[in-house]
């Protein structure tokens, strides 16, 4: 068994969890964090909030995480009224190491989307053999072709809005593993460990999906704060895969952002919540200190489950002064 300050591990853990829920509960039931939920969600707020403590005590790795980054990640998804049941997938709050993060999934892209009322069909879906004959590099103009086969070739984002504009964007298999290497932290380590632990590396479809969806907005789709929904689609691309700080900047976690311009829209590593898992457990780092519209013929993703498991113990109180978060 592994000790660290002279306390098992687990006990450690679960006596931190124990006061992180306690404090999260306590600020939650404060009269200034329950006016801020009420404030953007009105009615909604108390579904929220129970939405939220229930995720916490049912995800073993979120209680490891500092309760002023869960809060600041609800209130993300709060703000932008997306709802953070994993089993939804509209937007996520992932545990990474000892921070919470932001994390915005398929469905509420799509969801902000829509919400601009600019859009008339938005989609993105996997690309097999042989059903993309040719693509003009001009225009972008895809030729389509037959499928030949079920092997997955690539990934593609379309979008066209009721001015009739519209736009394509394509991404091969190869394209997509080179972005999920230089962004992704945890896939990183997957591919050079062996490991499975990164969404890229349990369900890379889905998340190749969710990328060239985001960088086909980032590039062509409603951003201006001048249009109704477009400063929340905004904000949710700058804050997917960050830890929200009280004044809400992000600093992102799993990977270096990359500037959002149109030019070079930001992607991070997925949902751990999305699959289940994240990049390391508490027992491991502490073990290790104590040691040292649909495009017609094409498909999209199926869900990964989300499975969370952990185990108790009890250890001497540690010292941990919450404060209440000012957001």
């Amino acid at each position: 068994m592994a000790y660290r300050n002279n306390q098992p591990v687990k006990a450690q853990q679960n006596q931190l969890a124990t006061q992180n829920i306690a404090n999260l509960e306590a600020w939650i039931g404060s009269a200034n964090v329950k006016k801020k939920f009420n404030d953007v969600l009105d009615k909604g707020s108390g579904a929220f909030v129970t939405a939220l403590l229930s995720l916490v005590k049912a995800t073993p790795q979120l209680q490891q995480c500092d309760p002023k980054t869960i809060l600041s990640a609800a209130m993300t998804a709060a703000t932008m009224k997306l709802p953070i049941n994993p089993n939804l997938g509209f937007a996520y709050i992932v545990p990474y190491k000892t921070e919470a993060s932001f994390q915005i999934g398929y469905k509420g892209i799509i969801q902000l989307a829509m919400r601009t009322g600019q859009y008339k069909t938005i989609n993105a879906s996997v690309v097999r053999e042989g059903e993309i004959e040719d693509i003009d590099f001009i225009t972008g103009e895809i030729i389509r072709g037959k499928r030949i086969s079920d092997q997955v070739i690539g990934y593609i984002a379309y979008f066209k809005l009721v001015n009739g504009f519209e736009k394509t964007l394509y991404m091969t298999k190869e394209d997509m593993e080179a972005h999920a290497t230089q962004f992704s932290q945890a896939y990183g380590a997957d591919k050079r460990y062996g490991k499975s632990r990164s969404v890229w590396t349990t369900n890379f479809d889905a998340m190749a999906l969710k990328t060239v969806l985001k960088q086909l907005i980032s590039k062509y789709g409603i951003m201006s704060i001048d249009m109704q929904g477009g400063d929340n689609m905004a904000r949710a691309i700058e804050s997917d895969g960050a830890v929200i700080s009280e004044d809400g900047t992000p600093t992102y976690v799993d990977s270096q952002p990359q500037n959002i311009t149109p030019e070079e829209p930001q992607d991070f590593d997925a949902a751990a919540a999305e699959a289940g898992q994240y990049e390391a457990s508490m027992e491991e780092r502490l073990e290790q200190e104590a040691g040292q519209e649909r495009l017609p013929g094409m498909e999209g993703p199926q869900s990964a489950p989300v499975e969370s498991t952990g185990e108790g113990g009890e250890a001497p109180a540690l010292d941990f002064d919450p404060g209440e978060p000012d957001f």
